[in-house]
């Protein structure tokens, strides 16, 4: 559980980061329609709900920098007639006395107390890109202003971007924020679990994605942290594949990468197995060298080490690997220099993860690989993809597409794999599928 307490010194720090006498816009998410007058489950904004733990739409977060700072809040008003259909809002006098904010306005008084805000301002600072509509509403205000100097009327001298600031805030995370990611993972780990146990005895995609789903659901994920992939044969082969509809074939492998968001925090794994529970010597072949590559890798990681060192190992073991099953030829320096593995694997090693499942943080700092710290959390997730369309690969090779992907907590003494106890060795899946 995240507190209150927590939200406030996460935008007192916020404060602490920007230039004197100047203020952030943190606008929070939009329902968006789906279909006619029906829209999507809402989700806020991470960014806003890093700084906020405030779940309602239409609202928006100003941070006010030293000498006077200050956090306001502009939400929707308490309306007993929309209450009815939507449910309750919290209201300008609740956020205030819940909430920690030292002012809270109705969002309809914003186009009036906003200009107000940035006319005391140096500076402004918005995440540059992330809301455009909101940029042109900034760039329109801080204009009109200085059309307004030579009456006296003070204008921000520049807008900024904020994006930088919150990222490295996000980047490393605190216990409070372990202990939700821990949550998300056991639960998307018995959710795959289940999968494999049921996968015997199912017909098509769309049912494996039914008993995550199911499992998810039940274990307190309200949502995923994206659309999961559940991808058979040649399927495996398109890395973001989500047609989820196609027939299960005894014979073909099945790769599944889904994960439960928790409280707003996301899981990611990815796990590939047989439909008919047993692996052929091909696709035996080809796993064990992902499954090596990966533990390679998750072996390095400790602080310190250079993000880039885990794709350098995982692409040397791959290319290596290939080349002593026969579908690469060369010296090993030759393939590498050549990057011949990118016909067969053409991602990175893996991603920060946190409140979005590519979470925000840079991966290069002062033009150097960022080197780990404690509290990141990343996934490392090689992969081998023999699509049909490569020419030359013998046809025993093809339509195998294979990743292994777990979730990994950077620590003092090196790492700890919050998805370590989902099955992903060949022994122990194959026991997993059998019951």
């Amino acid at each position: 559980m995240i507190t209150n307490e927590t939200y406030q010194q996460r935008r007192s720090h916020l404060a602490s980061l920007l230039q004197n006498n100047a203020i952030a816009i943190i606008p929070g998410a939009k329902e968006s329609i789906r279909n006619g007058d029906v829209t999507y489950r809402f989700r806020q904004d991470s960014h806003f709900y890093y700084l906020t733990g405030f779940h309602e739409p239409d609202a928006v977060l100003v941070i006010q920098s030293r000498p006077h700072q200050a956090s306001f809040l502009f939400n929707r008003e308490k309306d007993p007639k929309s209450e009815i259909w939507t449910g309750k809002r919290l209201g300008q006098t609740d956020a205030a006395r819940m909430l920690g904010f030292n002012e809270v306005y109705s969002i309809q008084k914003i186009a009036n107390i906003l200009p107000k805000l940035l006319q005391d301002a140096n500076y402004v600072y918005c995440a540059i890109g992330k809301h455009p509509n909101w940029e042109q509403d900034i760039l329109r205000a801080m204009t009109d202003l200085k059309n307004k100097t030579r009456s006296g009327v003070k204008a921000p001298h520049a807008l900024l971007d904020l994006e930088p600031l919150i990222s490295e805030m996000r980047l490393i995370k605190t216990e409070a924020e372990i202990a939700l990611m821990r949550k998300a993972a056991q639960i998307s780990m018995q959710a795959h679990q289940r999968a494999m146990q049921q996968c015997p005895f199912l017909t098509y995609e769309r049912e494996l994605e039914t008993e995550i789903t199911y499992t998810c659901m039940q274990g307190g994920c309200r949502s995923f942290a994206y659309d999961p992939i559940v991808a058979s044969g040649e399927n495996a082969c398109i890395l973001h594949y989500t047609e989820n509809n196609k027939p299960l074939r005894a014979g073909d492998l099945v790769l599944i990468d889904a994960g439960g968001e928790y409280e707003n925090y996301a899981a990611d794994i990815t796990r590939t197995f047989p439909i008919n529970g047993r692996f052929n010597a091909e696709q035996r072949a080809l796993y064990e060298l992902v499954l090596q590559a990966q533990q390679a890798a998750i072996a390095a990681i400790k602080p310190g080490l250079p993000w880039n060192k885990l794709q350098e190992t995982i692409v040397t073991i791959l290319t290596e690997g290939l080349r002593d099953l026969g579908l690469l030829k060369g010296t090993l320096d030759y393939l590498l220099q050549k990057e011949a593995y990118k016909t067969f694997y053409m991602h990175s090693s893996g991603h920060w993860l946190g409140l979005d499942v590519h979470d925000c943080g840079a991966y290069r700092v002062d033009d150097a690989w960022r080197p780990l710290e404690v509290g990141m959390v990343l996934t490392v997730e090689p992969g081998l993809y023999i699509s049909n369309d490569i020419p030359d690969i013998p046809p025993r090779w093809k339509n195998i597409g294979i990743r292994i992907e777990d979730d990994i907590l950077v620590t003092q003494t090196g790492y700890e794999n919050l998805t370590a106890d989902l099955p992903k060795h060949i022994t122990d899946l194959e026991a997993c599928m059998r019951g």
